[in-house]
């Protein structure tokens, strides 16, 4: 490379890609392949005739890619990060720093020299790529909790606790699937009947949603009776018809 950009890209003007290649071609064929080598004491082009050429072999039939390398940190959720997009990683190796391989289609990881993981490429951000098995044991069974895991748990609970699930349901399930489950997870910590009489509180107050059920039962709201008499006497003025119209 040091000859050619010293012997034969000095003084020389190109049109364009055909015509440069044109005048290097001429170049290869005359100057440069017919001089009389400092190294090995014959002509480029003789040698390569009666030597080189039988040792060259074809080029492949698919050209071969040029991966990118990067260097990362597994995150606690067992998963690493390139261009915005997740790929998961055996949950032991949970902030060790990483080798990624990064081709078009596919995505190697690596620990040291050690493939550990090997993915589709995900081309959109926010997009994730996750192996059942990467994934701590706790962590799997939590994803096992599907909608209907949710209600049949919620039916074991009480009706109030069913019929608030199943209004978190009654749209856009997966947006609402981890609410859901944290709802049931409140029986682990305040116990089955405090959960349903939570519920049948924030289903009361017309707000079924999971922030409701967590504010009622850490302030022990479900331990206290609705005051009905007092809600009906609020109520009254926009039940029966007010003073006061527009």
């Amino acid at each position: 490379m040091k000859y050619v950009k010293s012997s034969f890209v000095p003084l020389r003007e190109f049109r364009d890609l055909t015509h440069a290649n044109a005048q290097l071609r001429e170049w290869v064929m005359g100057e440069a392949g017919n001089r009389l080598h400092g190294s090995t004491r014959a002509r480029p082009l003789t040698l390569f005739t009666q030597t080189e050429q039988a040792l060259l072999t074809p080029l492949p039939a698919v050209a071969p890619e040029c991966p990118v390398w990067a260097k990362v940190r597994v995150h606690g959720n067992a998963h690493v990060q390139f261009e915005l997009a997740y790929y998961s990683v055996p949950f032991t190796l949970v902030r060790h720093h990483l080798w990624m391989e990064v081709n078009a289609a596919v995505v190697r990881i690596y620990q040291d020299h050690t493939l550990v993981a090997i993915h589709a490429r995900q081309h959109r951000p926010g997009d994730r790529s996750t192996v059942a098995d990467h994934i701590p044991p706790d962590a799997q069974a939590y994803l096992m909790r599907d909608p209907q895991w949710c209600v049949a748990q919620a039916r074991r609970v009480g009706p109030s606790c069913l019929a608030l699930i199943e209004s978190l349901f009654s749209n856009r399930v997966l947006d609402h699937l981890r609410a859901a489950q944290g709802v049931l997870r409140f029986a682990e910590s305040f116990s089955s009947p405090r959960l349903e009489a939570a519920c049948a509180r924030a289903l009361h107050f017309a707000s079924p949603s999971y922030r409701t059920v967590k504010k009622i039962l850490k302030e022990g709201l479900d331990l206290k009776q609705l005051d009905l008499a007092l809600e009906s006497a609020l109520e009254a003025p926009y039940r029966d018809g007010g003073r006061f119209h527009r």
